[in-house]
């Protein structure tokens, strides 16, 4: 069971359940992330758009975890992502970090005002300075993927996307697992409203947990599938950590699948067309 606690993508290992620490500011927010830590995540979350990165850090050197043992991730928002930018943007976010590198760097939205090529040779040459262990991408479409990954090459370890039991991606997984991407979910408790779901919270009743506990669990078992839930709340954050010591059936995992009816919560005027 303690398997799936770890991911390995392209022979990397990233712990399957990751912390999101979006609108965690400020010293409320850093002992969040610093709980986080202390509870046992090694994943942790972040990106400039969120203001927090030196929180982030901070609470990463006050947890005493040595920084090799955490994968830390940050992104760069859509309109940064010209050659020049995104190498400005690097150092400004390892400065905030107060890290000589980040283990994974992602897009954290596609733009049509760059040349997708452009923004991937960028985030390139940050991973050959050893600025960034690995590269990625959040919010790309089937399309998007193909792109970077047929006609630019790129070296993708992952997509971050909206992944939860009210929306499928099959189509998006699909392509991912073809390339051994990981799929990261954010937004995977569907803003809580997985709490509200009749068969979410019938098969916790069975299992002995949360309706939450059990949407997390069934992300970690999907194949080339991670989720990074966020909480200000430890006893959230313990809660959200507490699945690995249950395993869904095929049939419940099923059932769960069957959910989906194209719910999408994070919609914006740049999103690109969704599967």
């Amino acid at each position: 069971m303690t398997g799936l606690q770890i991911k390995t993508i392209q022979g990397v290992d990233i712990p399957s359940l990751g912390f999101g620490t979006f609108e965690l500011k400020g010293p409320e927010g850093e002992a969040a992330i610093r709980t986080a830590i202390e509870l046992g995540y090694r994943q942790i979350d972040t990106a400039i758009r969120y203001g927090n990165e030196v929180e982030v850090g901070n609470a990463i050197r006050e947890s005493g975890v040595a920084r090799g043992e955490l994968f830390v991730t940050t992104k760069i928002w859509f309109n940064d992502l010209d050659p020049e930018t995104v190498a400005a943007r690097v150092d400004e976010s390892l400065e905030r970090l107060g890290f000589d590198y980040v283990d994974l760097l992602l897009v954290h939205w596609p733009t049509k005002d760059v040349p997708l090529g452009e923004t991937l040779g960028a985030f390139a040459q940050a991973k050959a300075k050893g600025k960034t262990r690995l590269i990625g991408v959040s919010n790309f479409t089937v399309a998007l993927l193909d792109e970077a990954l047929d006609v630019h090459k790129a070296e993708l370890f992952c997509n971050q996307v909206e992944y939860h039991p009210f929306l499928s991606q099959e189509k998006l997984l699909e392509r991912m697992r073809r390339a051994d991407i990981l799929l990261n979910a954010y937004q995977p408790i569907a803003r809580g409203k997985v709490f509200s779901s009749k068969l979410l919270t019938e098969l916790g009743a069975k299992y002995g947990k949360s309706a939450g506990q059990i949407a997390l669990r069934w992300h970690v078992q999907q194949d080339h599938v991670g989720a990074i839930p966020r909480s200000a709340k430890a006893e959230n954050i313990k809660s959200n950590m507490d699945i690995f010591d249950f395993e869904l059936s095929l049939e419940d995992m099923a059932a769960i699948h069957a959910l989906a009816r194209g719910e999408r919560y994070s919609r914006f005027e740049w999103e690109p067309d969704w599967d």
